[in-house]
């Protein structure tokens, strides 16, 4: 039965990009809104005095207590489950959504099914992939989700859309509990998020959601065995198929790569004995292995919905990756510069260290808990040289000294943004004609730079000067 919200009290948890337009939403759906915020700074107080204008109830600095009469919550998707608010919500029996969740209730019956994508790296990018695919096969679309436009803005406007690329973090999907996609996608399980979900199982049950209920689809990394277990594990409908991806020749029911072409032998005609090329590897940009799979999940997700071995093709040819995804800077006196700023964990580094011969590494940052032995270890021979810079660098240098000992280290100890600076100064010196210099701290970027992308700014500014 759907929702009625015409005079229902719901609580929405959290301002921001998905509390305010959920609350601007079942306010016009007749629902009696309150909002509660943990934060009550300038941003915050101005958000409320936005939404009060409209005759909704906010509550700021009050995250925790369940207000009276609560039908429903709408969180937004960072919230942790262990907040009282839940707790007390659960002890009253109310639900608790997401705001993927409230979108997938408000569609139409007739609106655009969804092609979903999630995995610890990769979503943004394979997400885009499979949006320009699908819109070079003519299709209406647009990539949505935790990108871009918002699902409720997707679901609940006046553009019309025949599919949606939808990208879901693990938080998203752990409030989703009715999502089900046309297809969908995981692309890779690493730890990450443990401090919010509480363990690696429960953050893998929570991207494993995203197969719930697949009709046609569940696509998985055959490199990647957990992603398999995921699918095995889903409750979909019958008849929806397990396609696998791989960087490696592919077997019936897979999509791969042989001598250079991207190639599916998922759906054909007789998958056996024939095999479609979609794209070559050169299509690709940048043909990184990661990001080869990435083409290979999109293109796998492309296929489910029908879209023709072409439109794969001119869709991955069309398509610009975001800045500070392994983004090629400049080469000065014969070395390439490369930020990959975005890798702010070990294993989208892992990915990136991967994809070149001979590097002289800039990382650090704040580890978030991790750990970095795995990830030097399987490097260890690629390296030319580190330079090491922010509040953790220290984990990386004692991986650095356990497993490559033999690597120089430059050590940068200060936290100031004129750090990269230096940092870009220091790897020239340890670089030979040939090398790659690359940026990929392995670590989140707060304790120096706003975000990722003010961090890789100032890695290009600083490469750019090397060559003025």
């Amino acid at each position: 039965m759907p929702f009625e919200f015409q005079g229902k009290h719901v609580t929405v948890a959290g301002l921001g990009v998905s509390g305010v337009p959920a609350a601007k939403v079942l306010h016009g759906l007749g629902a009696r809104v309150t909002v509660v915020n943990d934060g009550a700074d300038e941003r915050a107080r101005a958000q409320a005095a936005e939404l009060e204008a409209l005759g909704i109830t906010v509550r700021l600095g009050d995250g925790d207590t369940l207000p009276d009469g609560t039908e429903l919550i709408v969180t937004a998707p960072g919230w942790k489950p262990t907040k009282p608010l839940f707790t007390a919500a659960g002890q009253a029996g109310v639900p608790v959504w997401g705001d993927v969740e409230l979108a997938w209730r408000l569609r139409r019956p007739d609106s655009a099914p969804w092609l979903a994508v999630t995995g610890t790296n990769g979503k943004t990018t394979t997400v885009q992939m499979l949006a320009s695919i699908l819109k070079a096969a003519g299709l209406r679309t647009a990539a949505v989700g935790n990108i871009g436009v918002s699902l409720l803005d997707a679901v609940t406007g006046d553009e019309e859309y025949d599919v949606l690329a939808v990208e879901l973090s693990s938080y998203q999907l752990h409030w989703a509990p009715s999502l089900r996609a046309h297809s969908a996608a995981v692309l890779n399980l690493a730890p990450d998020h443990l401090d919010w979900h509480g363990s690696m199982e429960a953050y893998a049950a929570d991207k494993g959601r995203i197969y719930e209920g697949n009709r046609v689809a569940c696509v998985y990394n055959v490199a990647d065995k957990a992603t398999e277990d995921l699918v095995r594990e889903a409750d979909v409908e019958e008849g929806c198929r397990a396609i696998g991806f791989t960087l490696g020749s592919p077997a019936p029911s897979q999509v791969g790569v042989v001598d250079g072409i991207l190639v599916d032998r998922a759906f054909v005609e007789n998958r056996h004995k024939n095999a479609q090329e979609l794209a070559e590897v050169s299509d690709v940009n940048p043909p990184a292995p990661h990001n080869i799979a990435n083409a290979l999940a999109a293109a796998a997700l492309a296929r489910a919905f029908g879209v023709p071995a072409a439109a794969v093709r001119d869709g991955l040819r069309a398509f610009t990756p975001d800045a500070h995804r392994i983004a090629h800077v400049a080469d000065v006196d014969g070395v390439a510069y490369v930020d990959d700023s975005k890798a702010t964990n070990t294993h989208a580094t892992e990915a990136s260290l991967a994809a070149y011969e001979s590097i002289v590494w800039i990382a650090g940052g704040l580890a978030k808990g991790a750990t970095f032995d795995e990830l030097v270890a399987g490097a260890a021979k690629r390296l030319r040289g580190a330079v090491l810079i922010g509040a953790d660098r220290a984990l990386i240098r004692e991986a650095l000294t356990r497993h490559a000992p033999e690597v120089p280290v430059v050590d940068l100890d200060r936290t100031d943004t004129g750090a990269m600076l230096q940092a870009v100064q220091e790897a020239r010196r340890l670089a030979r004609p040939g090398d790659t210099v690359l940026l990929a701290p392995a670590c989140a970027s707060m304790d120096m730079f706003t975000n990722y992308n003010q961090r890789g700014d100032a890695f290009a500014r600083a490469v750019r000067e090397l060559g003025a």
